[in-house]
């Protein structure tokens, strides 16, 4: 096949992806994206809470929100459940949410290429693909993920990771809140049970070494909540996967003349105590788009400005998250319970939608 040379290469079509395609292509340049999977959204792998201030970024979220959600309850053991109230988000569909964005950036000129699988990323900036495609592109961009192979070429790797698993299973009765459950056994993370109309998923996330235990816990956990006549007995839509929990990478830099550009989890931008990481995706895809044509643009610190912006928006709240992810650590190695409180502050700190 002949060399391709578009303006920008998108490797991934999730939130970050998407946006970047949809925003790049606006701008009037060549834009190429990759997809792995034979179509975007698909299989789900979150739990699919979005704050509601999203709406600013994403405004057709509404038409793919299952519930509201006004409250986050966090249990400690056996003791009452903490109340955070003004708690607002929506619980989506992320099938459809995902879709819709990658139909935008279709809609916007965007080639989007579904099970095309990036192969190899060679140190003068060639993609080769698992079509057998060559490409070039003067702007590079990875939304590909915490195991991202764009990183990885700039050398730019999420080491500190959580592994999850999630079921969905029936919801008893209607619930307004999302549902935190520490426990000592889920070192690193949280259990989980997040409500969406009819059904809910229940999920657990842990440190990494620990992954062999997910499944017991969780199954342990969905049996406690059903004897609580909470949740039904038949779960269904098994999902899990890997969170980067370190914080923010080095976001900007080139291969060859080709200017790299990362955005959404493989750019280390998931929340380090709470794992959620759509929002920050979504916002942060379209700066990188908005770069890419900044930089084509002839603006030579278009690359540097990106990196320089995204410390301004997220390395503050990310940096004290990730504090308290620490602090979460140490209490359960010296054999306690972290407080309900240093989660609800992992939650408050995400970027951009609640206030420090």
């Amino acid at each position: 096949m002949p060399l391709e040379t578009p303006d920008v290469l998108v490797v991934g079509l999730g939130p970050a992806g998407s946006r970047a395609a949809a925003t790049a292509a606006a701008a009037g340049l060549s834009v190429v994206a990759l997809e792995r999977r034979e179509s975007a959204g698909t299989p789900v792998q979150c739990a699919e809470f979005v704050p509601a201030l999203i709406e600013h970024d994403v405004p057709f979220v509404r038409s793919v929100t299952a519930q509201k959600i006004a409250r986050m309850l966090t249990f400690s053991g056996d003791e009452a459940p903490e109340v955070t109230d003004h708690f607002h988000g929506l619980m989506i569909d992320r099938s459809a949410f995902d879709r819709a964005l990658a139909q935008q950036a279709a809609r916007n000129g965007a080639e989007c290429r579904y099970g095309e699988t990036v192969w190899s990323i060679r140190a003068d900036g060639i993609v080769q693909t698992s079509a057998g495609a060559s490409l070039k592109p003067r702007v590079l961009i990875g939304a590909d993920g915490p195991r991202s192979r764009v990183g990885h070429a700039i050398s730019q790797i999420n080491r500190d990771l959580v592994d999850t698993r999630q079921v969905s299973v029936p919801l008893i009765l209607p619930h307004d809140a999302t549902d935190i459950f520490l426990s000592p056994d889920y070192r690193g993370g949280y259990g989980w049970l997040f409500p969406k109309g009819a059904v809910a998923n229940v999920g657990l996330g842990v440190a990494f070494e620990s992954r062999s235990l997910l499944k017991p816990m969780l199954t342990a956990l969905c049996r406690r909540l059903a004897d609580q006549r909470r949740i039904g007995t038949r779960a269904f839509a098994l999902t899990g996967g890997a969170i980067p929990v370190g914080g923010r990478l080095r976001a900007a830099g080139y291969l060859g003349r080709t200017a790299v550009l990362l955005a959404g989890d493989a750019a280390g931008l998931t929340n380090p105590v709470t794992g959620a990481g759509i929002a920050s995706a979504v916002q942060s895809g379209a700066l990188a788009g908005r770069a890419a044509a900044d930089f084509l643009g002839d603006c030579a610190r278009a690359v540097d400005s990106y990196e320089e912006e995204l410390g301004d928006i997220f390395d503050a709240a990310l940096n004290r998250a990730l504090r308290r992810r620490r602090e979460v650590l140490a209490h359960y190695q010296d054999g306690g319970r972290p407080s309900a409180r240093i989660l609800s502050d992992g939650w408050i700190a995400s970027p951009q939608y609640w206030a420090a």
